[in-house]
């Protein structure tokens, strides 16, 4: 049985780790970590968990936790991984961060795009990114694993094997994203109040969001060169869910055949990754509470150009059920334990 600890539990994406681990049969969660909440009970922040989980919240000590766990899932603002994280921690466990402290090789660019000075950079090169699809074995023998994040989860896997193959140019890549309230956390803002985001779908971050690196990065290695992108993402009134619209010029002229044969030859044996039926365009509701992300593409021969569209829950595969995979991964367990869930619908 693995042993969890969880700092950053009665956040979103920490209460959503709880959520799946409930139903995994070869974990138990020892800690629940909260700055927040120390010494309250776990169901009394999260009514959901009434008569399931019965522990209290304890605090964010990760060096007496790694002690205790095999594994620590971080689910916490950025830099706060960074600056807790020892040699002598991962030396006793093995540490899943959530935040985006060691998604980014460059020090220099995390520190540009999120106002931060990285506290542990010596770990940066050590750091696996874990894009399960892509980066299975390397995941499988780390100790330090970044989850990436949410947007660049969505708009990687569904981009990853065109820019792969040659068949895009990088250099006209476009990304439209949209994201459900959930993604912004659980903490009271004044954006995210009720009034302010229903009847409502705003751009934010528009031309600075700090996922731009990373997706730039990620798909830099696909390409082999350099990748700038322009990247929007929007805020629509939902709870859960990420629509990923994105464009780019392709390189010779395709029929619809050879690209589905991409993206089958990419994704038909990874079993979260599910390329739909031709001209079907993702949902976030046929993926929601799941940890599936549906990819398909449609070629515009007017323009010349490709429309590659994803869709996923943000908090499953773009947070907690990510994090899940990649625990599985690292305790050679099968990749889809605790994450067997049928999206929601309606």
């Amino acid at each position: 049985m693995i042993k969890v600890g969880i700092i950053g539990a009665t956040g979103y994406a920490g209460g959503e780790i709880v959520r799946l681990l409930m139903g995994h049969k070869d974990a138990r969660i020892v800690w629940y970590g909260s700055r927040s909440y120390i010494d309250k009970k776990y169901s009394d922040v999260f009514s959901n968990m009434f008569q399931i989980v019965e522990d209290r919240c304890l605090d964010d000590n990760m060096e007496e936790l790694a002690d205790q766990a095999d594994v620590i899932f971080t689910a916490t603002p950025q830099g706060f991984c960074a600056s807790l994280l020892k040699e002598d921690i991962l030396r006793k466990t093995k540490v899943i961060d959530l935040s985006a402290d060691f998604r980014i090789k460059d020090v220099s660019v995390y520190e540009q795009w999120y106002k931060l000075e990285h506290k542990s950079p010596q770990f940066l090169d050590e750091a696996v990114y874990g894009l399960c699809e892509i980066n299975r074995e390397q995941i499988r023998r780390a100790r330090l694993v970044a989850n990436p994040g949410c947007y660049p989860t969505c708009s990687t896997l569904s981009v990853y094997p065109l820019i792969k193959e040659g068949l895009i140019d990088p250099s006209t890549l476009i990304i439209d994203a949209k994201s459900g309230t959930s993604g912004a956390g659980r903490g009271a803002k004044v954006d995210n109040l009720f009034c302010e985001v229903n009847e409502n779908i705003k751009a934010y971050g528009v031309a600075g969001h700090r996922h731009t690196p990373e997706i730039e990065e990620q798909l830099s290695y696909a390409a082999g060169e350099p990748v700038r992108i322009s990247f929007t993402p929007h805020l629509v009134p939902m709870n859960r869910g990420i629509l990923i619209t994105a464009y780019a010029s392709l390189k010779k002229e395709v029929s619809y055949e050879e690209v589905k044969a991409v993206y089958d030859n990419y994704y038909e044996k990874e079993y979260f990754v599910r390329v739909l039926e031709k001209d079907v365009c993702p949902q976030t509701k046929w993926v929601e509470g799941s940890n599936f992300v549906d990819v398909n593409f449609k070629i515009d021969p007017r323009t010349k150009r490709i429309i590659m569209m994803g869709a996923m829950d943000n908090l499953v595969k773009g947070a907690a059920g990510q994090a899940v995979q990649n625990m599985n991964l690292l305790f050679d367990l099968p990749e889809t334990e605790g994450l067997m869930l049928a999206p929601m619908f309606p």
